[in-house]
């Protein structure tokens, strides 16, 4: 490390540590604070030369039922009502047992992020995804990231990964915005002073605890070997560093970017949104040594919109397109004309049914598929992050339903038929064939001023403007078998010793279900802090707490 930054290269790492942590993502970083914590000497290798992850590009909410931040804040929960609506989300695929130890277990994170780092977490009046399930909360379960900048470590700033797209605003602060563009000087404002925000903060209050607490944070740093002797592991970075570790956790995100695994274990074409260092390297080097694997068609899905030309790190990405397809005054279709599913169903649930599969030609059936709007939605909301009013290029645009949809080539006859019967639906407030609007959790996303529905407006004026949507993915879920405490199975489910793992790379805590927002981070800190906190009990000098 030199005299002027906090991070390390693959040389100037020590030749041992008692943990070695793969991937600078909020589980890495959870779990190397946890154990670092109790004493034990902690190193995080991240491949990228940016530091985060898929994490510090995201949204940064955490999903932890019946939470003490929840409570403070006034919100109804409870751990059985925690139980209750995971195991309507997820009993038939989770067990009792797992179901009891998440809601317990992330409660339990939640509070000591809270209590010995530096995160910030603050409650959202975010509602479950499913509010009819027993047990469902209406608020107080998804957290969302104050604003960070860390003044002591100035250069977190400048190497932490960037994010996708999302504007340098809290979640609260976009959720308030009901759909509408950000105020651009505020956003110049924190650019300007290193503010991070979303997933971001999250990342980067982590980084900052982590060096608090002594962790060695290396950068182009990629294991490139790991093997297992006698005296503990061997963890060979960049090629050339050896390091020996009395345990090594796996951390490296999902696969998502690797095309050989996508095609071999993914139901679908999908466009990746997260980190493209997403390349599956600590899932083949876990396979290796012998582990195990679990759910490996599984990822956390969302509709995407893909902007001609869009890229990140060089490689073709895209933006979430659930608040577009939300908002009132949209619809979405498929090449068929004809609506598939309630557009403002919870993102993950939403893309499965880009998925179906047309029994007559047998392939996708809704995948893509296109966001139809009109010349008043386009005027008054971003779409993509285009500026209110200005059609970029990229959209499709036509004086006519019918000349849009053969622009598109959509069948044009059923789009008509599709507009006008939503229209019918729209003056009247609802929606007669998907139920679009009917329930709290489809109005959060909405625009409360739109009355009574805020998820529904006729497309009447034109010109009328069109978006392709995929399938996308804000990464794999599925991976590296583990139990509880996080130690990776080999393939008589037996822990292999001294060998952790969470997040993406591991098998997901919700079995391919996605409960409320911030599952998929709720699930990757959970069993980080697990993974932490076992290490303190089976080696750290200093008692847990």
């Amino acid at each position: 490390m030199s005299q002027t930054s906090s991070f390390y290269t693959a040389d100037q790492l020590n030749d041992s540590y008692d943990v070695v942590v793969m991937g600078s993502g909020a589980s890495g970083l959870t779990a190397a604070v946890r154990a670092a914590h109790s004493g034990l000497r902690v190193a995080v290798v991240e491949k990228a030369e940016k530091l985060g992850g898929t994490s510090a590009a995201g949204g940064g909410v955490i999903w932890a039922p019946a939470n003490h931040l929840g409570a403070t804040a006034g919100y109804q929960d409870s751990e059985q009502d925690g139980i209750d609506y995971l195991t309507a989300a997820a009993g038939d695929i989770m067990s009792d047992k797992d179901i009891a130890w998440y809601v317990r277990t992330s409660g339990a994170a939640v509070k000591f992020l809270d209590e010995h780092t530096r995160v910030e977490l603050l409650p959202l009046s975010r509602p479950d995804y499913h509010m009819e399930w027993p047990g469902a909360a209406a608020g107080g379960r998804s957290l969302d990231n104050a604003a960070f900048r860390a003044d002591d470590y100035p250069d977190i700033a400048t190497v932490m990964r960037q994010p996708t797209y999302f504007p340098l605003l809290t979640m609260v602060e976009r959720d308030d915005l009901d759909g509408l563009a950000p105020d651009p000087q505020l956003l110049a404002d924190r650019a300007a002073q290193g503010v991070r925000t979303m997933g971001g903060a999250l990342v980067g209050s982590l980084t900052a605890s982590a060096l608090d607490v002594g962790v060695h944070i290396a950068l182009s740093a990629p294991v490139t070997n790991l093997s297992r002797g006698a005296e503990g592991w061997q963890v060979t970075v960049a090629e050339t560093k050896a390091i020996s570790a009395a345990a090594v956790v796996i951390a490296s995100g999902g696969f998502e970017y690797n095309e050989r695994l996508r095609k071999t274990f993914l139901p679908l074409e999908i466009i990746p949104i997260g980190a493209p260092s997403n390349e599956g390297e600590g899932l083949e080097l876990g396979m290796a040594v012998g582990a195990s694997l679990l759910d490996m068609n599984a990822l956390w899905g969302v509709p995407i919109i893909n902007a001609a030309g869009q890229t990140y790190d060089g490689k073709p990405t895209g933006r979430m397109g659930n608040v577009e397809m939300t908002l009132p005054g949209s619809i979405t279709v498929n090449t068929a004309g004809r609506r598939f599913v309630n557009e403002a169903l919870n993102y993950h649930d939403a893309a499965r049914v880009f998925a179906n599969i047309d029994p007559h030609t047998g392939k996708a059936q809704n995948n893509p598929a296109w966001l139809v709007f009109d010349h008043t939605f386009m005027s008054k909301y971003p779409v993509a992050g285009s500026t209110p009013g200005q059609a970029p290029e990229w959209m499709l645009q036509a004086e006519s339903l019918d000349a849009l949809a053969e622009l598109a080539g959509i069948e044009a006859e059923q789009l008509v038929a599709t507009v006008e019967k939503f229209n019918d639906d729209a003056r009247q407030g609802i929606d007669s064939e998907f139920g679009r609007g009917s329930s709290e959790q489809d109005r959060h996303l909405g625009d409360s001023s739109v009355k009574p529905n805020p998820c529904l407006s006729p497309l009447e004026t034109g010109p009328y403007y069109a978006v392709p949507l995929h399938a996308g993915t804000l990464g794999t879920s599925g991976g590296l078998a583990t139990n509880h405490d996080g130690q990776v199975l080999n393939r008589h489910q037996q822990p292999i010793e001294g060998l952790y793992a969470a997040g993406n790379v591991s098998g997901g805590v919700f079995r391919n279900t996605y409960p409320g927002g911030g599952a998929t981070l709720g699930s990757g800190i959970t069993r980080a802090y697990a993974v932490g906190r076992n290490l303190a009990q089976v080696m750290a000098p200093v008692p847990a707490p």
